[in-house]
């Protein structure tokens, strides 16, 4: 067969039609349908809550355990990206140092109104946070101190005060109780370092240990900057007391101790929350051996969170608790709760959920009285053994039964009380 050009041409062309043919056009793609549009972003608030303790000096230590324990409470909340009245709220902490000293305690006060915070944890000592209440309250911005025990500070009618642990009330009365019954003390000595919280705690510690049939035989005094006590111990000594009741911090209970047992003075140490801590070990050494404390509240391990906040206070600060972290951290955690309540960070708003709370802290369930001291607080004594505090029972806030008498060992011939229950602490005013 002959094939021209044209025969070939034609060819060509058929076969691009037929193969044309055969391809269908893909179909245009649908139109994308429209993305809902994303929901705009909550707004965000940033709630100043200033903390206040003293962060130089002798009782540094014990400020900045405050600090910490403050300070876990709001990363924790922090973390948990909280929304109170329809923003996302990030918790700031404004950290303070009062230097345990009134002065500057007001001073740091009227630092903290004039930078608008919504609330206040702390101060760390009564003599400090009694006067700046004044301003805090004359300021509408709600404070409540995890540590500061006199009486004085709840009794001023402030509606913006409160506090998450036992008063001198409560705890002078079990002081005072446990060195006449349990102890058997007949003739006590008694020195306070004149600051609100040492001279209340020695006050109602005198009161019931009179009632339980003790002689006061010497009341001296020094103050909470001192670390000689050779003279009052040297006019103590000729009185021979049974027992030293000391109202006032470790950084005096310690040397004392120390200076007691050079100047061959037999009598036990007694002191409130103050001085039971591990720094009255490192300051005491082996003269601290045998002396009695009290702390508000349970021990660490029998606290409801005890164990489980030693472990994460642990592991954030990488330091032991020194006394009173647990009770900062309530206290943050208190205010914290009462602003979710309320859902509002106005200080006027949430200031009314405040005398409602009943919350599940680490030390204790926390509900409030009418003056806004804790209910139901317990107080646990203490003996000092082998460098370390020893908890002998605790009376109060639903403890267990209290332990038999402690003996009084090395006490210049005093025995112990026959074993029976001690005294109950009598209903004194609540936290």
């Amino acid at each position: 067969m002959r094939f021209t050009a044209k025969t070939i041409s034609l060819a060509v062309a058929s076969a691009f039609v037929v193969f044309g043919c055969g391809k269908e056009t893909p179909p245009p793609p649908p139109p994308k349908a429209e993305q809902p549009a994303a929901p705009p972003a909550k707004p965000t608030v940033t709630v100043k809550i200033g903390h206040v303790s003293p962060l130089t000096g002798p009782q540094a230590h014990l400020g900045k355990d405050n600090e910490n324990g403050a300070r876990l409470a709001i990363e924790e909340a922090n973390a948990k990206k909280l929304e109170i009245g329809g923003a996302v709220v990030t918790f700031d902490l404004l950290g303070e140092d009062d230097q345990a000293d009134p002065k500057q305690g007001t001073t740091v006060a009227q630092k903290l109104i004039d930078a608008k915070v919504n609330g206040v944890v702390g101060h760390l000592n009564s003599g400090t946070t009694i006067p700046a209440s004044k301003l805090y309250h004359d300021a509408g911005i709600p404070q409540i101190s995890p540590s500061a025990t006199n009486p004085k500070y709840t009794q001023q009618g402030f509606k913006t005060a409160y506090r998450v642990m036992a008063n001198d009330e409560q705890q002078g009365k079990v002081l005072g109780d446990y060195a006449t019954h349990q102890l058997a003390a007949k003739k006590i000595a008694i020195i306070d370092d004149r600051t609100a919280y040492g001279q209340g705690v020695a006050d109602e510690f005198e009161k019931a240990a009179k009632a339980g049939g003790a002689t006061i035989v010497a009341r001296e005094f020094t103050n909470d900057k001192a670390t000689d006590f050779a003279a009052i111990l040297t006019k103590i000594k000729s009185k021979k007391p049974d027992i030293v009741m000391y109202g006032g911090m470790d950084a005096q209970a310690g040397p004392m101790a120390q200076q007691l047992k050079k100047l061959g003075i037999k009598s036990r140490m007694l002191f409130a929350d103050g001085g039971c801590t591990t720094e009255f070990h490192k300051l005491s050494g082996d003269a601290g051996e045998g002396h009695y404390c009290s702390l508000p509240g349970l021990p660490l391990d029998k606290m409801p969170g005890g164990p489980a906040f030693k472990e994460k206070y642990a592991k954030r600060f990488n330091v032991d608790i020194q006394l009173y972290a647990p009770y900062a951290y309530d206290a943050a955690s208190v205010m914290i709760d009462a602003m979710q309540r309320a859902n509002s960070v106005e200080p006027a708003k949430y200031l009314e959920a405040l005398p409602k709370t009943s919350l599940d802290g680490v030390t204790a369930k926390i509900t409030f009285d009418e003056k806004g001291d804790v209910k139901d607080a317990a107080i646990t004594l203490y003996q000092a053994k082998g460098g370390k505090w020893e908890a002998l029972e605790s009376i109060g806030g639903g403890a267990p039964a209290p332990a038999q008498p402690a003996a009084m060992e090395g006490m210049g011939g005093m025995t112990a009380a026959p074993a029976a229950a001690p005294a109950a602490a009598a209903p004194a005013e609540k936290k």
